[in-house]
């Protein structure tokens, strides 16, 4: 499975990287929300996850842009973020997002957590 990660801090990449390669995925990464769509564009991924705090375009402009594009609005979209007060869940659904999970991960079910989105 390809997924696409989209965010800023290169620390979190880098955690998400490692935890995903070695369950297999493939993964593809964008340090901001331009660049992502344009990877999206290109390279379609099997699943994107999405930050929703970024400077610049953030995570829920990203999503609104990602589904009305014809060619990439089917994509599973998760958002990944610390976004975690009441209000914020509905807000990232109502958004686009397919689904939420909250940083900081836990790394021992956060695969399980992903794969949830893919079946």
């Amino acid at each position: 499975m390809r997924v696409l990660y989209i965010e800023d801090d290169p620390n979190n990449r880098l955690l998400v990287r490692r935890i995903l390669m070695a369950e297999g995925f493939q993964v593809l990464e964008a340090e901001n929300a331009t660049q992502g769509i344009n990877l999206a564009l290109q390279d379609p991924p099997d699943l994107i996850l999405m930050d929703i705090s970024m400077p610049g375009v953030d995570g829920l402009t990203a999503t609104r842009q990602i589904r009305s594009l014809p060619q990439i609005a089917h994509l599973k979209i998760i958002a990944l973020t610390a976004n975690a007060m009441t209000g914020d869940r509905e807000m990232i659904l109502k958004a686009g997002c397919d689904g939420y999970i909250s940083k900081p991960i836990n790394i021992d079910t956060f695969v399980d957590e992903l794969r949830q989105f893919t079946s």
